[in-house]
């Protein structure tokens, strides 16, 4: 089967987030069908990873987008109603070659990746899915919940109701994927449609392996992972720094906590003492897994899963996490992941497990079983192609 896959940003290297799904499972997908691509590049040095996805595709088109650009094109649309999330990815370059595509190669199934990308491929008549990461409506909802300067807060109440609306183009896909139950239930009852299923989030059992068993006698170490420019992220960070971290370190003065990601602001570069380290960008984030105690994800907003949970569940690690994302998981409080909604019974959770090696042991061990049976990506990629075999 002929499927075109329009992204909304070029999948390589595939560290966090949208780069990470398209490319596990086009790389799974690209055995058993021919498979195209059509994407933005944002630097023109993301032209010198072409070699490391060509493998997979027959044919790769590609337009330039620069940053300069996406924020030009947010200008105008404050005064329209259209998303910013939209416009930041408007282009008529982008709209001109999807089409030449669709016209120059028989395409049986297209795969849209991002509600941003909905707005080339929505009026196709082909067989096409929407894949989409949350329900970016309830995303924003959920952020401007938070504490945030009030020009930030208003802003996100206007997207609300501009992303609500751009949503009802579900409507013009035949399948609509999403990869939490959450999101699922909540786009369902939003917009009164039946076509939404579950693709989960999965996560590289390679890259990701803890070899001989995790090391549970390791004990003094927290980590968070993530981009840390995204703003759930340095939320998290800066919320359970402030609000957290004293009375965690006040109980075990011993311990540290590591911030691991790219692009870290100021505001999370500034979170650095001597018992907080904050990376960067870190080569084998699978090496960090190894050495810490426990992951935390003390998400405030935010929809969909989060990769960091999936990853530190697959190397064996306990993780405690917020409300956020969990639901996604489709498992129960405790099986590798335990999630609390307050901040004291966070706090209170995360000091049990660093003193607890024996809870450490059968927690981590629990994940560390669910994510090699459900979340592998060769079987998240075969529910994806169950999916496209359906609608053609």
């Amino acid at each position: 089967m002929n499927i075109l896959f329009v992204a909304n940003r070029f999948p390589f290297p595939p560290h966090r987030g949208d780069k990470l799904k398209i490319y596990n499972l086009t790389k799974r997908l690209a055995k058993t069908h021919t498979l195209y691509l059509v994407t933005f590049y944002e630097k023109r040095d993301e032209l010198n990873y072409l070699s490391d996805i060509s493998p997979y595709f027959k044919e790769i088109e590609l337009v330039y987008l620069p940053q300069w650009k996406s924020i030009f094109n947010c200008i105008p649309a404050l005064l329209s109603t259209t998303p910013l999330q939209l416009a930041y990815f408007r282009s008529n370059a982008m709209h001109r070659m999807v089409k030449k595509v669709i016209n120059h190669f028989s395409i049986d199934v297209v795969h849209t990746q991002h509600l941003r990308m909905s707005q080339y491929t929505k009026d196709l008549n082909v067989p096409k899915i929407l894949d989409l990461p949350d329900a970016f409506s309830l995303y924003f909802k959920r952020r401007s919940e938070t504490e945030r300067p009030w020009i930030n807060r208003l802003i996100d109440r206007i997207e609300i109701k501009r992303l609500a609306k751009a949503e009802q183009v579900i409507n013009k896909f035949d399948q609509v994927l999403v990869c939490s139950v959450e999101d699922k239930n909540y786009l369902q009852k939003l917009h009164q449609v039946d076509h939404i299923d579950i693709l989960l989030n999965g996560v590289d059992l390679e890259t990701f392996d803890c070899y001989e068993g995790h090391d549970y006698t390791l004990a003094n170490t927290l980590l968070f992972t993530g981009n840390m420019d995204y703003a759930p992220n340095v939320d998290a960070v800066t919320y359970f720094v402030k609000e957290m971290w004293p009375q965690i370190l006040k109980i075990n003065p011993n311990t540290k906590f590591i911030i691991a990601g790219q692009r870290p602001i100021e505001s999370v570069k500034k979170l650095e003492s001597n018992s907080i380290k904050v990376t960067g960008f870190v080569e084998d984030i699978s090496d960090l897994y190894r050495k810490s105690t426990i992951l935390i994800a003390p998400l405030r907003f935010g929809a969909g899963t989060q990769n960091k949970v999936l990853e530190a569940m697959a190397m064996g690690v306990p993780v405690v996490c917020t409300h956020i994302g969990f639901e996604g998981l489709q498992i129960n409080n405790g099986d590798g992941v335990y999630m609390e909604k307050g901040k004291h019974e966070f706090i209170t959770r995360v000091n049990e497990l660093l003193r607890d090696q024996d809870l450490r042991t059968r927690v981590g061990k629990k994940g560390l079983n669910i994510a090699h049976k459900r979340f592998s990506w060769d079987s998240i990629a075969h529910q994806l192609n169950q999916y496209i075999k359906a609608i053609k």
